[in-house]
């Protein structure tokens, strides 16, 4: 698990962004202007990005997002459609002169498979690059920081598959300021008060926590389900997000095929975002067989009203 402190700037007032940009929503074939799976996240002040398919470098560009801030990349698992993006990233990022360490999360076969590469292109990277091997069995925590925590979410899919759930972490109590000086509250309590504690006077009046601070926003998460079948385990796991990624390769009618390849049907993400109660729901990763999606929306809505089609270069924020 890698744990980041945020640097000494970040001490002044941060934005508090927390974004989901689709690049990519297609399975295994890039088709119909369709690339394969990749998705931003930003969370204040970081980026991270979670699968890298093919052309994804091409993407970050199209839509203008700086590559370069983006030091965590979470890889699914290692079909082709959510990592052959990978290489072109890491040597661009390797020419324009990065030398910032890069953090990789994946099976550990992936750092075999871009070391090779890096080997016969007798390339000799400016940058670090650290890799973190998953437990595909096992749901685990694997970054934090002082805002946010990201865990893995065991999948079931044909080979070792991992989702990913960004979670922020609980923040402070939020402080009164006309509060606090009507009662000449020393700034000595202030952090005793965001914890939550009551405040006792110098007169030896007990002040109620409620009446100095507020309740601070609550925490907002994000569950990012890549390639699996039907999987009921995963309504504990992604219970009340605010927002669910579950793919949607094919339709009911599709229903054997989806099974006999590990992937689930639009009906069925609908179904695991109802029984998970979550707040909103993004279908993706769609087969090539469909060049028009909004079928798909459709089955998913008949069974969860507040869904959406992963649709390249949009973004959903969390508010």
């Amino acid at each position: 698990m890698v744990k980041v402190s945020l640097p000494a700037a970040s001490l002044s007032p941060v934005k508090m962004i927390f974004e989901v940009s689709i690049l990519g929503s297609s399975s295994a074939t890039p088709i119909y202007q369709r690339h394969p799976t990749a998705q931003v996240i930003k969370v204040h002040e970081r980026i991270f990005l979670v699968d890298c398919g093919e052309g994804t470098l091409i993407q970050l560009n199209r839509f203008k997002i700086r590559f370069h801030k983006i030091n965590h990349i979470f890889i699914s698992h290692l079909h082709g459609d959510h990592y052959l993006g990978l290489l072109g990233l890491i040597s661009t990022m390797h020419l324009q002169g990065r030398t910032n360490e890069l953090h990789i999360y994946g099976q550990k076969e992936l750092k075999e498979i871009v070391e090779i590469q890096l080997t016969y292109s007798e390339t000799v990277l400016r940058y670090p690059i650290h890799y973190h091997f998953l437990d595909a069995d096992n749901d685990e925590l694997i970054y934090s920081d002082d805002d946010l925590e990201v865990h893995t979410i065991s999948l079931k899919h044909r080979i070792p598959c991992t989702g990913f759930l960004f979670r922020e972490k609980p923040r402070l109590r939020k402080l009164l300021k006309n509060m606090l000086a009507e009662h000449n509250v020393p700034v000595a309590a202030y952090d005793r008060l965001k914890n939550g504690e009551d405040f006792l006077s110098e007169s030896g009046e007990l002040i109620p926590n409620s009446e100095l601070t507020t309740d601070p926003r609550l925490p907002r998460s994000y569950a990012f389900c890549s390639d699996t079948i039907y999987d009921e385990r995963l309504v504990s796991v992604v219970k009340g997000v605010d927002l669910l990624y579950h793919e949607a390769t094919f339709m009911n009618d599709k229903q054997a095929r989806a099974t006999e390849t590990f992937h689930s049907t639009a009906e069925e993400a609908g179904k695991i975002a109802a029984k998970a109660e979550v707040k909103r729901l993004i279908i993706g990763h769609f087969s090539a067989r469909y060049k028009n999606l909004y079928p798909l929306l459709e089955e998913a809505r008949a069974i969860y009203p507040n869904v959406t089609l992963a649709l390249e270069g949009d973004r959903f924020m969390i508010d």
